[in-house]
């Protein structure tokens, strides 16, 4: 029996990778990890991870990595354009992990539509405390690279996601997921990982309301 095919958006955190592994563990063949980058710049959107380190993700996963390199006006037409040549090459689906946010779900559809294909939320409205905490359990590793400052303190940068850390977290006030945007991650090994993705931190930088760590 033919394995069907997606493309997963990747963005290298945590709720992405859940999202993967559990399609993976359904039975479903991921073609490629669609990672959009910033035109002219070096690191991804969101996350803010760098090219060579994406790929070292992905060789590590064994899951061909397909860039979209684009500025914000051009975004969702790449991202199109991104989900069409997933298609041409036997993916009949995009898998996102978005949790439970309506207008981010209605982003994911309205992309996949215009491309033609289906959209997969494989975490969508479920508990995001319990969703972390697969996550860590599942034997997953990742590190808090990014903070929103508004939420929570420099110190919790470099820290690797634990139960512990989740209940620093949450005694900031923060959401435990960190849906709404509180903090993110890099996924470095578990399951997935043929090898831990080693990285150097060369300090922290600083961004109005955000600050985030500097992998090399």
């Amino acid at each position: 029996m033919t394995k069907e095919k997606f493309i997963m958006s990747f963005s290298g955190g945590k709720d992405s990778i859940l999202a993967l592994y559990r399609m993976i563990k359904k039975g479903y063949e991921p073609i490629a990890l669609l990672t959009t980058v910033k035109k002219n710049q070096e690191k991804s959107w969101t996350h803010g991870l760098g090219k060579e380190f994406l790929h070292r993700i992905s060789k590590s996963l064994d899951i061909p990595l397909l860039l979209v390199e684009c500025d914000v006006n051009e975004y969702e037409r790449k991202f199109e354009e991104a989900l069409i040549k997933a298609k041409d090459m036997g993916a009949t689906m995009c898998v996102f992990g978005d949790i439970d946010i309506e207008l981010h779900k209605k982003w994911d559809v309205d992309r996949c539509k215009n491309a033609g294909i289906k959209a997969e939320l494989p975490l969508w409205q479920q508990n995001r405390e319990d969703l972390v905490y697969e996550f860590i359990d599942s034997g997953f590793t990742t590190i808090i690279n990014k903070v929103n400052l508004k939420y929570m303190g420099i110190e919790f940068l470099g820290k690797e996601l634990n139960r512990e850390i989740i209940d620093d977290i949450k005694s900031t006030g923060s959401d435990a997921c960190g849906e709404n945007g509180e903090y993110h991650t890099f996924v470095v090994d578990g399951p997935l990982f043929k090898n831990r993705i080693d990285f150097t931190n060369e300090g922290i930088v600083k961004d109005i309301n955000y600050a985030h760590l500097n992998i090399k």
